[in-house]
């Protein structure tokens, strides 16, 4: 069962939108398998204290992207393979790059100061 136990809601984007990220993340990170069942929309609505609509929302949108199979009155679970968990991987990678270079950029730091500044926390990450 994939648990929400980690997820913390954040200002800025929508909660269906952070709850698809959060399912993302995980599947990326691979703490989120092939085949993990989800919590029912009713249970992960009173878990994460949303409206039911929240959830179903991005559920929907989870299915839209084939990353979760749903069936009426069954349970949901999730399913990728390889090349998909690794087209995600891209795809975060390049999002989270991309508002990172952004965020930069706005406050006035150079290109080569930001690459300093990543390669420096890049090196003190261990």
């Amino acid at each position: 069962m994939v648990s929400f136990e980690g997820f913390k809601p954040e200002g800025g984007a929508p909660i269906y939108l952070q709850i698809v990220g959060y399912i993302k993340r995980g599947i990326v990170a691979g703490t989120i398998a092939d085949g993990d069942e989800l919590p029912s929309r009713r249970m992960l609505s009173a878990l994460l204290g949303v409206n039911p609509n929240t959830v179903q929302k991005a559920c929907r949108l989870l299915e839209e992207e084939g990353l979760i199979v749903s069936h009426a009155g069954a349970k949901s679970f999730v399913v990728y393979d390889g090349a998909k968990r690794e087209a995600l991987r891209r795809e975060l990678v390049v999002e989270g790059a991309a508002a990172a270079a952004l965020e930069l950029k706005h406050m006035g730091v150079t290109l080569e100061e930001a690459v300093r500044l990543i390669s420096r926390a890049w090196e003190e990450e261990n």
